[in-house]
């Protein structure tokens, strides 16, 4: 999305006086004042209290709270904790020494909103508004309360990965103390529908009103969130005005384009992004696929598949003596691969090619997530989408959503080469080795050998695979930083060098009816929505051949064929020679300048 711009000094001098003393009421949140009490406590309410009486009822309510630990179930069952960078709160206690805080982090996940979060009874009780909080008396925004997340999320910036729950970039967009008004009891305000506060922020201060508007028993709960009229309120105040970090003063595009670090208090923790890791299904779950009928349930790692057709034929044999390929061996490949596919997959809109009547038919695009998918395969909202393009994409994130495509046919899988949310900075560079029509196989090697011998010479690292047809292909890791624009210039210079090196054996031309039947150097790929074969992935042609990651010294095997892996022979060569392409995974590099 745009990055909001911050306020310029030109349109602040245009403010009224009054309004100027009113914008610094923020840097007040910044004095020495602090809150009178660390439980939260009024002094109106203090002076109410009997301590002989009221002392004995708190120490029991008290009892019959949840501890912190009870309290974050929620928040831990909805997350993978070896796949997220977010803190599990596994040494949640309920002590925290100081004022009571809060903290408001701006997040992009399926749609922008801000999380607001008080610290009370050792947790940080949470509210998603959409339209973040504000200074303008005149606002009243939704917000919905969300579980309740441990104390060290405050400090919490990063890339929450695709796929998991809230997938998307994070900031800290304000932080600070707070004091209760009008009660005693920040929790028990809580549940009775209404909490008032007043915050000692970074960018926010003054009163907050939150109030319940809807049932408390909904599983989404509705609530309003206002600012009163004081002195720290500002007429017109728009929290997208101001939208940097105040932990690492980056805005979620630049956290985004740093997905494999994460930001605290104590500064930048660098780090490679975690390679996330699936688990293969158990011999029990493939001998109950393979017990299934032509239809049935299949559960798989706990999800229910409802597996239709499975003994169709989707791939002719493509030998005498040789099988057809069905359904069934699709679905069982796809699950089989999943640990080692998914990484490739992982935070990636996906576009699908989709053979339900077979390979031998025609078959078709798709891309928009069709609405009886199940809920539980993560999708991705395309914002910028243009009318009568797809807006909502698939992103694959587990054995079982593997295996849903499968069983509906989706025989291509073609990754993007960006990563969500920063889906305009690609972290792969493309080349396409694609032959011509009169391209023999030895003229692709020597091809593929010379972009061996440039990448060698240029100091880059590239990972060759066979496209699983007739053709060869090199990824090229890259930090993210680049436009789409700018990676594919970079790669038209490498292949334009190349080949002038080959002569006759290349085509510049795009269309294959147009080239003199001779192969192309294709650059083109290396764009948004643009996708090549992801690795692993079954390729529509007779006997379900695989696109496979292979060495650069296989080059000159002379068994090296672009088919020669199917998905009856895929995870034999997987179990020898391991996964090829595995080190592409954490091998970002900066592309160098080409003269």
């Amino acid at each position: 999305m745009p990055r909001a711009p911050e306020k310029s000094k030109k349109k602040t001098a245009k403010k009224t006086a009054k309004t100027a003393t009113k914008k610094a009421a923020p840097k007040k949140a910044k004095s020495t004042k602090k809150p009178a009490a660390r439980k939260t406590t009024t002094k109106k309410a203090e002076a109410k209290k009997t301590p002989t009486k009221k002392a004995p009822a708190k120490k029991s309510a008290a009892k019959k709270r949840a501890t912190p630990q009870k309290a974050l179930t929620t928040y831990r069952h909805k997350r993978d904790f070896g796949r997220t960078p977010e803190p599990s709160g596994a040494q949640a206690d309920g002590s925290h020494a100081g004022e009571p805080s809060f903290v408001i982090q701006r997040h992009r996940a399926r749609a922008l909103h801000y999380d607001f979060r008080l610290e009370i009874d050792g947790v940080l009780v949470s509210w998603a508004v959409p339209k973040g909080v504000t200074l303008d008396p005149k606002a009243r925004h939704l917000a919905v309360h969300v579980e309740d997340h441990p104390l060290d999320y405050a400090d919490f910036e990063g890339v929450i990965p695709a796929g998991e729950y809230g997938g998307g970039d994070v900031i800290v967009w304000d932080r600070g103390t707070w004091e209760l008004h009008g009660a005693d009891d920040a929790r028990a305000a809580v549940e009775a529908g209404e909490i008032h506060v007043e915050l000692h922020g970074e960018k926010l201060a003054g009163r907050v009103v939150l109030v319940r508007t809807g049932d408390a028993q909904a599983s989404r709960e509705q609530w309003l969130v206002l600012h009163k009229k004081d002195d720290a309120a500002v007429a017109g105040w728009n929290p997208e005005d101001y939208p940097k970090s105040v932990i690492s003063g980056l805005d979620n595009d630049e956290i985004a384009a740093r997905r494999a670090r994460v930001w605290t208090r104590h500064g930048e923790e660098p780090g490679a992004p975690p390679v996330p890791t699936f688990d293969a299904p158990t011999a029990d779950e493939l001998a109950a696929l393979d017990a299934l009928g032509a239809k049935g349930t299949w559960t798989l790692q706990g999800r229910e598949l409802a597996l239709t057709n499975l003994d169709k034929v989707l791939f002719p044999a493509r030998a005498k003596g040789e099988r057809a390929v069905t359904k069934r061996e699709l679905v069982r490949y796809f699950a089989c691969i999943a640990p080692t596919m998914l990484p490739y997959l992982a935070q990636r809109p996906l576009n699908l090619h989709r053979y339900p009547d077979g390979v031998e038919k025609q078959g078709f695009w798709q891309k928009q997530a069709p609405a009886h998918a199940p809920e539980w395969i993560p999708r991705w909202h395309r914002e910028d989408a243009d009318e009568g393009e797809s807006e909502l994409y698939f992103v694959a994130d587990s054995p079982p959503a593997l295996a849903w495509l499968a069983n509906h046919a989706a025989v291509e899988l073609h990754a993007w080469t960006s990563h969500i949310p920063e889906v305009e900075r690609p972290d792969y560079a493309l080349i396409d080795i694609d032959p011509g029509t009169n391209t023999t196989w030895d003229e692709l090697l020597t091809l593929a050998r010379l972009h061996r011998t440039a990448l060698e010479h240029i100091g880059v690292r590239g990972y060759p695979k066979t496209s699983g047809k007739r053709g060869l292909q090199v990824w090229i890791p890259i930090v993210p930083g680049p436009s789409f624009s700018e990676t594919r210039d970079w790669v038209d210079k490498l292949s334009r060098s190349i080949a002038q090196v080959a002569g006759d054996l290349v085509s510049a031309v795009w269309e294959k009816r147009e080239r003199g039947g001779r192969a192309r150097l294709d650059y083109t790929q290396n764009a948004i929505n643009k996708t090549l074969v992801a690795p692993y992935s079954v390729r529509a042609a007779a006997g379900a051949p695989v696109s496979m990651p292979i060495s650069w010294d296989e080059l000159d095997d002379p068994e090296l064929r672009s088919d020669r892996w199917t998905i009856r022979t895929a995870l034999d060569r997987l179990a020898e020679v391991g996964d090829l392409m595995a080190p592409m995974l954490t091998d970002a590099q900066q592309l160098p300048e080409l003269g």
